[in-house]
């Protein structure tokens, strides 16, 4: 059980694998006004930047599950390295699905909404962890603007340009389903260049280190389009958020 393997390898030096920076990360956690002891699910924790750092900075407790067995030892050494191990839990498993022994008061899923079929669906497991009155965290991408062909959506890669949303229609969508929008913490262009540029360096340094590998040919094709995929579709066309809900 684990993720494909190409994502193992752009996104193994990421400690977080989204287009938000550390200083966005902790934006989030200020202003959902976190508290000591504050139990938080994350649902699709990667690497455990968003736990780990909040445990530090907010003193909140809580779970990651994530289905990279490799991001989950991270997120563990990480934990161990800020010294909140005893603070979060990581564990290696299907995010899909998974719905915590005790309640929380936020229940995240920060970009990986695919675990529930969708946004819709998402929330709706993430409500099964939540505790009345509490936080969910959606982080999702959306349209800066409608690509005008559906090639131009696959090349950011999406499958169509209906898998994603403007930004008003993904607000829209939110009250659509029942939640009020508390807050939300917008990805910024340095942020996606971090995100995406850090990955090019990655592969570069893997196969260096690993010219015989079976896996090595993928990697090369992938080097060599992504600079030039990225600034030409993404980077112009699609933003990317995290929103915080309450159920009314």
């Amino acid at each position: 059980m684990d993720i494909p393997r190409i994502f193992t390898i752009t996104e193994s030096a990421h400690r977080i694998h989204n287009p938000f920076t550390a200083e966005k990360l902790a934006t989030l956690g200020a202003v959902l006004r976190l508290k000591s002891g504050t139990r938080v699910l994350d649902l699709g924790s990667g690497s455990g930047e968003m736990l780990c750092t909040w445990a530090r900075d907010y003193g909140i407790c809580g779970i990651g599950v994530d289905l990279s067995r490799l991001f989950s030892e991270q997120a563990k050494l990480r934990a161990q390295e800020l010294g909140v191990g005893n603070r979060v839990e990581f564990i290696h498993g299907d995010a899909a699905g998974y719905v915590a022994a005790e309640k929380v008061a936020v229940a995240a899923c920060v970009g990986a909404t695919w675990i529930g079929g969708g946004v819709a669906g998402t929330i709706g497991l993430l409500a099964k962890s939540l505790n009345p009155g509490g936080i969910l965290l959606i982080g999702e991408p959306y349209w800066l603007r409608l690509p005008p062909t559906e090639d131009i959506a696959k090349g950011c890669g999406a499958g169509s340009i209906a898998d994603f949303l403007t930004l008003p229609g993904l607000i829209a969508s939110f009250d659509e389903l029942g939640y009020d929008v508390v807050e939300m913490v917008i990805a910024g262009q340095e942020g996606w260049d971090r995100y995406e540029a850090a990955k090019w360096l990655t592969m570069r340094r893997w196969l260096e280190a690993n010219p015989n590998d079976d896996f090595a040919k993928e990697v090369r094709v992938q080097l060599t389009e992504e600079p030039k995929r990225y600034v030409t579709y993404t980077r112009e066309y699609l933003g990317w958020g995290v929103f915080a809900l309450m159920a009314r």
